[in-house]
């Protein structure tokens, strides 16, 4: 394989990842680890299993097929590309000022800016590197280096924290309880909304596309995952190592008191760069992602959709600065998430046997049953989510 293809392949995987890896994510996988303690584990392991049969039918179909996911959709039915673009957009946006307002939050701990000029700050960190000449290429290995910072800090926060390992092994086997609530977040903040298309949309604007491309794309697609799986079990560990000891964590801010409490001080300021860098990256990866939903709707859309993406940053950071963090909003799209993902894998396995959209390709079969069955699976739990948020959010 060439270098530039293997940069290329990592690039999109951790664009995908790190784009999972946000301010929720931090936040999810704590509150999860402190409610079902070491059986967490089962719900990480389940959601393992159903992010990789969802995002290896859809960067597979995204790759042969040659074209966008809303452009697919369009072929499948007229009109539902526009229709997932919309949901795609509102979400992302919904996210992005979230992940500003983790960004705010990561700059506040770090420099003891307020979250406003920490956000505002950040806002401009991202637009800046889309206005590069080399956007991409920057935007590839920006992603990579935080990512990597972001693990490793984690790694030694970990160990800091001293998991019942052991334990935390037999529970993701033999688990004490099952969440169906928990599963269907995690997945919904890993390949949801936007998150598993900014890797497939990233290597079709790369030209790494086609049958003959199937393999590295495939070989991408699994490594997106196991990076943000690896990411999420090291700070399972962390928090259980926390809890086990009988400490609670602040409910106010879950993430930085695992930190805290697991490393003082130290802890409380690596909290404050893996939020920051959790939430710049995916500031990028929404942005980008959610830019990439639209541009090929009409020409002039593709030809400014660079200033389309420095336009959806600037919202995000406008907003959150003269308004802040929309609760409200931020926890019914999150619910939102846990269905996006069953509509447009659904719309995948059937573009799979469309020869018009695949020509020759054959989908494997086992792909195709993994894929249906977690649709079914994803709908029913996605439901059942909406079922007990809605109620919520009018209390």
């Amino acid at each position: 394989m060439k270098q530039s293809n293997r940069s290329i392949l990592l690039g999109a995987a951790f664009l995908m990842a790190t784009s999972a890896i946000g301010p929720g994510f931090l936040t999810q996988t704590t509150f999860f680890t402190e409610a079902l303690l070491a059986s967490f584990g089962f719900v990480i392991l389940v959601s393992i299993i159903i992010d990789i049969g969802a995002q290896l039918n859809i960067w597979r179909i995204i790759a042969v097929s040659e074209r966008r996911t809303q452009d697919i959709a369009n072929m499948v039915f007229p009109g539902l590309g526009y229709f997932v673009a919309v949901l795609i957009v509102i979400g992302g946006l919904a996210f992005n000022i979230g992940n500003i307002a983790g960004a705010g939050l990561g700059s506040n701990v770090l420099l003891g800016v307020s979250p406003e000029m920490g956000a505002l700050f950040s806002g401009i960190i991202a637009v800046g590197i889309f206005l590069l000449r080399e956007a991409n290429k920057v935007m590839d290995r920006f992603t990579q280096v935080l990512g990597f910072i972001m693990i490793a800090l984690t790694v030694y926060v970990m160990f800091s924290a001293s998991p019942p390992v052991g334990e935390a092994v037999v529970k993701t086997f033999v688990p004490d309880t099952i969440d169906f609530i928990a599963i269907v977040t995690l997945v919904g903040g890993t390949v949801g909304g936007y998150i598993t298309f900014s890797g497939g949309h990233r290597l079709l604007d790369a030209g790494v596309k086609g049958v003959d491309n199937l393999s590295e794309v495939t070989k991408s697609s699994v490594s997106a995952i196991g990076i943000a799986s690896i990411m999420r079990i090291f700070l399972f560990l962390a928090t259980l190592g926390v809890v086990a000891q009988g400490l609670s964590l602040d409910p106010s801010n879950p993430p930085a008191s695992v930190f805290q409490l697991a490393a003082g001080n130290v802890g409380y300021k690596i909290f404050g760069v893996i939020m920051w860098a959790a939430a710049i990256t995916s500031v990028i990866g929404a942005a980008y992602t959610s830019v990439s939903f639209i541009r090929t709707f009409h020409p002039k859309l593709e030809k400014y959709h660079k200033w389309l993406i420095v336009g959806f940053i600037s919202v995000s950071t406008f907003v959150f600065v003269l308004i802040g963090k929309p609760v409200n909003v931020l926890i019914l799209v999150g619910a939102l998430n846990g269905l996006i993902l069953p509509i447009s894998l659904g719309v995948m396995l059937v573009a799979a046997y469309n020869r018009k959209i695949v020509g020759d390709y054959r989908h494997p079969l086992w792909l195709t049953i993994f894929g249906g069955l977690i649709v079914i699976a994803m709908s029913y739990m996605g439901i059942i989510t909406m079922i007990d948020q809605i109620p919520k959010l009018f209390q």
